[in-house]
């Protein structure tokens, strides 16, 4: 029986730094597809059975899995927000917790995917910051993590970028944990608890599978902007996130920027292009300017073909160009702008 393969790879490939109009670019991403012969089942179930690592889990983050909306409103309160996604669940977000920042993912009335970061997040045996050794000693990183439900079997293959940025890693028969990475501290960032089925809508891996993948969801254009404008929030909260582990400044958030880059990633999404420079030729400089919007220096972030917003800011976070944005002392407002899987960040040093 043939096996097909689906190979998905998201990354995050351009960056911007504006002092003026210098503008610095690399190659745009590649999606390729190609089939394969499928393993033996009973080669692959022996590999299956020695996957999941010997540590499991725990703490109170992860305890907040598999929980209803009453649990969950009972141990961290009501939700700052709750925001919609494409993949079939709700995220509620938590941005107040003291040092932590957590969404939630709810669906059908309980909890099945769980993001988070911050210094007192307790994740025994591990916890963010991290030492990457430390981390793969307690969950080894494989680069072929499987999975099999009443639909197929099937192997989501980690790429040697992704071992390094995000490995993944299989925690029991229907859970899993992606480990979200700074490269340049060589340090834990973030968490993402997943269930499989989850795991399977967003693809954010390449797969190999037999059988069936979950049917793609269509979303009407008044869904997609909400979508879109809970993205733009997330990029902004996690950015923001991240200065504060680097003792900088939060980052104000600026409506009028945040137009300028929803303008931006619509115009890419759109146009089918990728890239700092609009088809008309303007740039961030431009795009600004049509808005009357003054600033003594502004920077800008795209992305394409993320899953969602924490991926995102995660793949700018180890981008050294989309980091130094990120990181830039002197900026002190943001604007974020999402239209479906393109993502815009415009930030300003105001006078």
């Amino acid at each position: 029986m043939k096996k097909i393969v689906l190979l998905l790879f998201f990354f995050l490939i351009l960056y911007v730094f504006l002092e003026e109009d210098i503008i610095i670019e690399e190659e745009p991403p590649v999606v390729q597809e190609e089939n394969q012969e499928i393993r033996q089942q009973q080669e692959e179930r022996e590999e299956q059975k020695s996957e999941s690592p010997s540590q499991e889990l725990e703490g109170n983050t992860f305890d907040l899995l598999n929980r209803s909306e009453e649990d969950l409103v009972k141990r961290l309160g009501e939700p700052d927000r709750k925001d919609p996604t494409a993949y079939g669940y709700e995220w509620y977000i938590y941005e107040n917790l003291e040092d932590q920042y957590i969404q939630i993912g709810m669906e059908d009335g309980r909890s099945t995917t769980i993001f988070a970061t911050g210094g007192s997040l307790q994740l025994n045996p591990i916890a963010i910051g991290d030492d990457y050794n430390q981390v793969m000693k307690e969950f080894p990183f494989k680069q072929t993590v499987s999975y099999q439900n009443d639909s197929g079997e099937f192997q989501f293959k980690i790429n040697d970028e992704d071992i390094k940025q995000n490995p993944l890693v299989k925690l029991d028969d229907d859970l899993f944990a992606q480990f979200y990475f700074d490269t340049f501290t060589n340090s834990l960032s973030s968490i993402r608890i997943i269930t499989g089925e989850t795991l399977l809508r967003m693809k954010p891996y390449a797969i190999e599978y037999w059988g069936t993948l979950p049917e793609e969801q269509s979303f009407t254009n008044e869904e997609w902007n909400a979508i879109q404008q809970a993205r733009e929030k997330q990029i902004f909260a996690i950015t923001n996130v991240i200065r504060s582990r680097f003792q900088l400044e939060g980052l104000e958030w600026d409506e009028s920027v945040s137009e300028v880059a929803y303008l931006h990633s619509e115009d890419m999404s759109n146009n089918n292009y990728f890239s700092h420079t609009s088809l008309n030729g303007d740039g961030l400089k431009e795009r600004l300017g049509r808005k009357d919007i003054k600033y003594l220096s502004a920077g800008e972030n795209i992305a394409a073909l993320y899953v969602d917003a924490p991926a995102a800011v995660e793949g700018w976070l180890n981008s050294e160009g989309h980091r130094k944005a990120m990181l830039n002392e002197q900026f002190t407002h943001l604007g974020t702008g999402v239209h479906k899987n393109y993502y815009t960040q415009n930030f300003l040093q105001k006078f």
